[in-house]
């Protein structure tokens, strides 16, 4: 459970509450892992990929992150998401208020981080970035809000899970 005083507090970068967007149609709150991640990336370009899908199921998608706004604005045209909602959380306070920790060696650079790691460098054809803007050590998350309740939610255990979003989405749209 959420305190609705922490819905009220986090503001994106429209000035609009999670709660108050969450009261108009759900939301899928993505906390996000650092920009030079290649798991953000792959986050990123996930949600992009379901555009089309949160907007018919009217799911607001809002990001959280580490960086300025002026950066993440960057970042989320990149990825084909331009003027998407998002909340700059620079000392990561409201990833802590939903609960969302700071890694240990094996969450984030344990086999499975690696063995997905490459195969995502391989795949995208593309380095690692090794820039972080944000802090490498926070755990990512995504949190379904709808009416000010958490209605589902996947935490990440390392930093190579990867949300069923598709699955996440159909829990508000039915």
């Amino acid at each position: 459970m959420i305190d609705s005083e922490i819905l009220k507090s986090a503001v994106t970068q429209h000035g609009n509450s999670i709660l108050e967007l969450s009261n108009n149609s759900p939301v899928l709150l993505t906390f996000l892992r650092h920009f030079g991640c290649i798991f953000c990336r792959e986050a990123l370009h996930d949600l992009a990929d379901r555009k089309d899908k949160l907007m018919n199921a009217n799911v607001k998608l809002v990001m959280v992150h580490m960086s300025d706004n002026e950066i993440a604005d960057q970042y989320f045209k990149d990825y084909n998401l331009p003027g998407i909602s998002h909340i700059s959380d620079p000392n990561c306070e409201l990833y802590s208020a939903f609960g969302l920790i700071k890694g240990g060696p094996s969450q984030l650079l344990g086999l499975k981080n690696f063995i997905r790691g490459f195969e995502l460098t391989i795949k995208s054809r593309s380095k690692p970035a090794l820039r972080f803007i944000g802090d490498g050590f926070q755990m990512p998350g995504v949190f379904v809000i709808n009416k000010g309740n958490m209605v589902d939610r996947f935490v990440h255990l390392s930093a190579a899970d990867r949300p069923n979003y598709d699955q996440m989405i159909e829990t508000v749209s039915s």
